[in-house]
């Protein structure tokens, strides 16, 4: 299904945050002039798999598509031998649009249709998307306020118009090229109730089985009024981070479960039991599509995620990758000032304000050990 096992994946958000400001962070990262450079360097680690981003808001000038922002990326990943999963909604839309209009749906499968006709036009290879990037979290971002705060307390809404549009996306990609595949991502995580409040564990697995809604939704498994069908749900990507097991209502810093405590918490439950369990559920192709760490805990994390994967393996689940994410370092999206020390490279600006990839030596020894170690056990299986 993938070109490589081990896949990176860049930063390609592009909401307005909470300040009003749009958000670019593949123009942040200078990913988008850097890209024939960026995917080159992957194959430094047996990289030839990629998740990156169209930009909705800059392709569709209301009705009227722009690729000049994306034909180099396509052409790059072409001549570098990347294969690309194209996210064509990481969380952001045209200015002249809201996530509840109406038009909503309709203009995104439009979009959707002429992104694959242009693929198409440009490349014989099955191409991969992810329609809507982090549904099930976009929603819950709105229901909150920490993006699009207009939409708050609207989180359900906000779920099913997204499921909506995606599965509206894939049909008009399916009527360009019936070979593209869907890979759809979101987080999955472990929440339990503060120690000493067995009266709160309904809420925390209540917060648990949200987590399959969209998924669900996607699939015709509920609200079948939204069109979902079993094989709209093609591949899932699940998202885990250190901050995604935490104690309900998990709204501070200190309700997380701390993954980086020694003894760790005997709550927290290891990634490899929450992958296992989301296979078991839907029975579908599965990868890791998004983990990282950052500053001196990357080497540690991928480590331990390695663990994790031969865990997986090991139990019978059929995993089909791991994607970086994110390769190279980001910028926050509420302080541009502040960088995350996140990716294999770190962004170190020149004299000329060109933004140089440094290689993080101790995360690259972590990674290339990591690396051998599944290497190793996916041969021998």
């Amino acid at each position: 299904m993938f070109d490589s096992f081990w896949m990176a994946g860049f930063e390609g958000a592009c909401h307005v945050n909470r300040h009003g400001t749009r958000l670019d962070m593949l123009a942040a990262t200078q990913h988008d002039r850097q890209a024939e450079a960026d995917y080159a360097r992957l194959r430094e680690f047996g990289i030839r798999v990629a998740r990156d981003g169209v930009r909705w808001h800059l392709v569709d000038r209301g009705g009227r598509y722009d690729f000049s922002s994306f034909a180099p990326m396509l052409a790059a990943a072409q001549r570098q031998g990347i294969q690309v999963i194209w996210t064509l909604c990481h969380y952001g839309f045209p200015d002249d649009l809201e996530l509840l209009d109406p038009r909503f749906v309709e203009r995104f499968a439009a979009y959707c249709r002429a992104v694959a006709e242009f693929v198409a036009a440009h490349s014989d290879r099955a191409p991969s998307y992810t329609p809507v990037n982090e549904i099930s979290f976009l929603a819950w971002a709105g229901n909150t306020g920490y993006i699009y705060p207009q939409y708050y307390g609207r989180g359900p809404e906000l779920k099913r118009q997204l499921v909506r549009a995606a599965i509206a996306g894939m049909n008009a990609i399916l009527e360009v090229d019936p070979r593209a595949r869907f890979i759809h991502v979101d987080p999955i995580y472990h929440v339990v109730p503060p120690r000493g409040r067995p009266d709160l564990e309904d809420r925390a697995l209540a917060q648990i089985a949200s987590q399959y809604e969209a998924w669900d939704m996607i699939a015709g498994r509920r609200d079948q009024d939204l069109g979902g069908d079993p094989r709209y749900l093609d591949v899932i990507g699940v998202n885990f981070y250190h901050a995604n097991e935490w104690e309900w209502p998990g709204e501070g810093p200190d309700d997380r479960l701390r993954w980086e405590d020694t003894p760790r918490d005997a709550r927290w439950v290891p990634l490899h039991q929450l992958i296992a369990k989301t296979y078991r559920r839907y029975q579908r192709p599965i990868l890791i599509a998004e983990t990282s760490h950052f500053g001196v805990g990357r080497g540690p994390w991928i480590s331990e995620i390695a663990d994790e994967v031969l865990l997986a393996l090991e139990a019978g689940v059929p995993l089909e990758g791991v994607c970086i994410y994110p390769i190279i370092d980001r910028p926050d999206w509420d302080d541009p000032n502040h960088w995350h020390n996140s990716g294999l490279w770190d962004l170190i600006p020149d004299e000329r304000g060109e933004l140089r990839r440094v290689l993080s030596e101790p995360y690259a020894e972590a990674l290339r050990a990591a690396q051998q170690r599944v290497q190793t056990t996916r041969a021998a299986a």
